[in-house]
């Protein structure tokens, strides 16, 4: 390890500006002549315009914007599918990203439908466009599972009975809690 040096030019001796007009950053050493920039703890601050209403005021931001949670697919066609797939394979997002097709942090996916495709495939969990489908069906090949966004995340718990609550429901089960009060204020009275 001792023999080990690093090699030439890996490193350098500072750049020490104002040294002399040798150097090729003497006299003002790379400032200018004169002006804020040039004087020490010149400058100004970031986003100063020199007294113009600056960028980060000018531009409104008023209201909402959905930007952050807009949702983009990764674009696939059934071209790409007919070159990469056997006849009869599933078509799934893992399967997807077990052959580098998509990327592995991409939830979303949609087949369109590009190019021709002859194999029977069955394509899972992912949109697909209808001449997409019409092509896949045409072939032997079948859609399921469309329309439901895949994620990574454990599937939501089903709704409770509570969350389905009908006027039926919520009468009957008043009658049912009436009922009750009534046995129990009349066991409390013996």
């Amino acid at each position: 390890m001792g023999a080990i040096k690093r090699p030439e030019g890996a490193t350098h001796s500072k750049n020490r500006r104002g040294r002399g007009p040798g150097t090729g950053n003497g006299t003002t050493g790379g400032r200018g002549n004169k002006g804020q920039n040039a004087r020490s703890g010149g400058g100004v601050r970031p986003g100063f315009e020199g007294g113009q209403m600056p960028l980060y005021r000018r531009i409104a931001r008023r209201g909402f914007s959905n930007y952050p949670f807009k949702v983009e697919y990764e674009i696939l066609s059934v071209g790409t599918l007919e070159k990469n797939f056997k006849k009869g394979d599933t078509v799934s997002l893992e399967s997807l990203r077990e052959k580098k097709l998509v990327g592995t942090n991409e939830r979303f996916v949609k087949i369109l439908g590009d190019g021709d495709i002859s194999k029977s495939l069955t394509i899972d969990g992912l949109k697909v466009s209808k001449s997409a489908r019409a092509k896949i069906e045409a072939a032997g090949g079948s859609v399921t599972g469309v329309d439901v966004p895949v994620s990574d995340e454990a599937p939501a718990e089903s709704v409770s009975d509570e969350a389905e609550a009908t006027p039926e429901k919520v009468e009957s089960a008043e009658a049912e809690s009436s009922d009750t009060e009534e046995s129990s204020s009349e066991k409390d009275s013996e």
